[in-house]
């Protein structure tokens, strides 16, 4: 359930305000609006939070072979002088990173003109000779005048390296006249090629002290993680104690500072006895529809085993919204278990969750509810693989006959081995179908899913009626519940076969009361629960208004009836992407079958079957996340109205 909420508003004296929020973060009970504020010390906070965090994420990359001896006894200030230090030598090593990198770089250029000292060129001309390096193709350098005064250095295949001669200094465009346009002129480099070295070694030496140093800092991990909570914990009061409101044109001593916040219904006698206890003026009141009131999730163990994924995914219901932490938890285990589906995954799943759960009772601990979680989870999966009949993508003929025997016929992979004859069956049009086994088995799922479809969305539109039973537009949600069960015929007649269940009318179609044809029912249901949509869906307390309402917005209303539809036929990725997860362990076994035969090969088999399944449990992770929270959160949502447009309440606290 959503935990109720109150409004309330402190008034305190401004000169008191520190210390009333000093008693308000004890109380530890309201959630305070949000503030912006300002002053020399939150900017310095904001400074050391960062730093911190830097260093932090600096350090955690730093893999360091054998055990370290944390040590979480700095204080703050300490905590924050390792950061920077940290953090400077990050720069520096940045910085000499770079260097190196240009060091490396002149040095490649003058690789095949040995050493070269600027000082030697400048020596030479300062006696009357001057001397230019420069670089042209071997054809080009052979072809120069007996007057180019040159000098070769070096020669490979295709480029001659030498020096030009002169008696004057020449610039690159008196040259131009003298040699041919092929001609480069190399550049100076700024010091001797020796001392770019001997630069470059001191630099390669300074970066392995960097990460010395900065490896010797990992062990202070945990001072910085407790510095990093309690400068947050600044930042945030900080924040609340520059930013509360504060009358401006009045006397110090009596200027009247204030903030606002929620408190759980619950808690309202707490923050009461505190206010009176410190002479606060406290007023409280129902949130108004305009508040943006944070969301206090309260349920029982059980259901609080799907807060991991909700936590994961950063969804929170609205304060007016429904709280479906029950349904999210019952289908989302349904889902998981279908779309994994099979029972050996599901094996591995149990296993894991159990073994998760040993630490904790070692240490006479509550396990974690994502331990909880991913054991009821494998479960599910094996269940769903039971029945299904579903071992590790193994075929009928290799499963044991003992869990043959758990599987349900219907939905059995062990019906669809079946091969020759054909199963008959009665329409609902009432004629004798022949089908085969496989195809049978594959109907039946697919009307499984779609029968998920129908109870999940009818439950959002039970719960809608129930919200709005005292107003009009209970009918409004009574005409999409019609619609849905309407279209749910359609749906069966459309995909999953339109001879078991036709549109059209004979004679020995089912009747209603032996009055009503089943699909003059199905059609009749979707048009007057559109009618009652259109009409009551948008009530407001005026009729009239509802229906002007909904002509306004005709197309989409007229798309609602489509989005019916497209929301059932969605639910047949549950089987879609079972059936893909199965291909690929089938698949996986038949590529590592033939090798478990050859004892030279066994272990490339073994490696096979591991890596394969296991690529594909991962894939089947990925595939829960996107189809199996998608149908929670999207179409059985939008069923409800629900757009998860909440936060979470966090209380001011110590």
């Amino acid at each position: 359930m959503i935990v109720p909420m109150k409004k309330v508003s402190l008034v305190v004296l401004n000169k008191e305000k520190r210390q009333a929020l000093q008693q308000l973060r004890k109380t530890g009970v309201v959630h305070l609006q949000e503030v912006k504020g300002e002053s020399d010390e939150l900017s310095s906070c904001r400074k050391h939070a960062s730093q911190v965090a830097g260093a932090l994420s600096i350090l955690s990359e730093i893999k360091i072979k054998g055990k370290v001896d944390y040590n979480a006894s700095l204080t703050e200030d300490e905590a924050v002088n390792i950061a920077e230090k940290v953090l400077s030598l990050t720069e520096e090593k940045k910085s000499l990173f770079a260097q190196q990198t240009s060091f490396k770089n002149e040095l490649e250029r003058f690789s095949k003109w040995g050493n070269i000292n600027p000082e030697d060129f400048e020596f030479l001309a300062e006696k009357g000779i001057f001397l230019y390096m420069y670089e042209i193709p071997v054809d080009k350098y052979n072809s120069l005048g007996d007057d180019v005064k040159t000098l070769l250095v070096d020669k490979d295949r295709n480029q001659a390296r030498f020096l030009l001669i002169s008696d004057t200094k020449l610039s690159s465009e008196a040259t131009s006249g003298v040699l041919p346009p092929e001609a480069y002129r190399v550049v100076m480099p700024s010091c001797s090629t020796s001392l770019i070295k001997k630069s470059l070694e001191e630099n390669i030496n300074r970066m392995a002290e960097i990460d010395k140093e900065i490896e010797s800092a990992v062990c202070f991990i945990p001072s910085l993680k407790n510095a990093e909570h309690s400068i947050n914990k600044k930042i945030e009061f900080e924040n609340l104690f520059s930013g509360m409101g504060c009358e401006e044109d009045c006397e110090e001593n009596v200027r009247l500072s204030w903030l606002t916040g929620f408190v759980p219904v619950e808690d309202v006698p707490s923050i009461k006895k505190c206010a009176k206890d410190n002479n606060w003026a406290l007023a409280v009141d129902d949130p108004g529809e305009n508040d943006e009131v944070p969301t206090k999730l309260k349920n029982n163990k059980l259901v609080e085993l799907i807060y991991p994924v909700t936590d994961f995914l950063g969804t929170v219901p609205g304060y007016n919204e429904y709280d479906i932490s029950n349904w999210f938890l019952l289908f989302f285990t349904v889902f998981f278990g279908m779309i994994f589906g099979d029972g050996g995954y599901g094996a591995l799943l149990l296993s894991a969750g159990i073994f998760s759960m040993i630490p904790s009772f070692k240490a006479k601990k509550t396990p974690s509810a994502m331990s909880f979680l991913l054991t009821l989870l494998g479960f599910a999966t094996m269940v769903w693989g039971a029945v299904t009949c579903t071992w590790f993508g193994l075929r009928v003929d290799q499963i044991p006959d003992f869990l043959k025997m758990l599987s349900v016929p219907a939905i059995s992979n062990v019906t669809s081995a079946v091969s020759g004859t054909k199963l008959s069956l009665i329409s609902s049009g009432g004629d004798t179908v022949n089908i085969s086994y496989e195809a049978w088995v594959k109907e039946n799922l697919q009307i499984f899913c779609f029968t998920l479809a129908l109870i999940q969305l009818s439950v959002a539109h039970i719960k809608g009626m129930a919200k709005n039973r005292k107003s009009l537009k209970f009918l409004g949600e009574l005409g999409s519940l019609l619609q849905l069960w309407g279209m749910f015929y359609v749906v069966l007649s459309m995909v999953v076969d339109g001879v078991r269940f036709p549109l059209g009318i004979t004679p020995e179609t089912y009747w209603l009361f032996s009055k009503v044809p089943l699909p003059y029912l199905c059609i009749g249901s979707i048009a007057f629960g559109f009618l009652l949509s259109f009409i009551f869906s948008n009530y407001e307390g005026n009729l009239l208004k509802s229906i002007l309402e909904s002509c306004k917005n005709i197309v989409s209303v007229l798309l609602g009836v489509v989005n019916v539809f497209s929301d059932i036929v969605s639910y047949i990725r549950l089987w879609a992407v079972a059936l893909a997860g199965g291909a690929i362990s089938a698949t996986v076994n038949e590529m590592a079958g033939p090798l478990l035969g050859h004892a030279l090969m066994f272990i490339f088999a073994i490696l096979i079957l591991t890596v394969g399944h296991g690529l594909n449990m991962i894939l089947n992770v990925l595939s829960v996340i996107v189809h199996g929270v998608r149908l929670n959160t999207l179409e059985f949502s939008s069923h409800l109205g629900m757009s998860w447009t909440g936060f979470k309440y966090k209380p001011f606290q110590e």
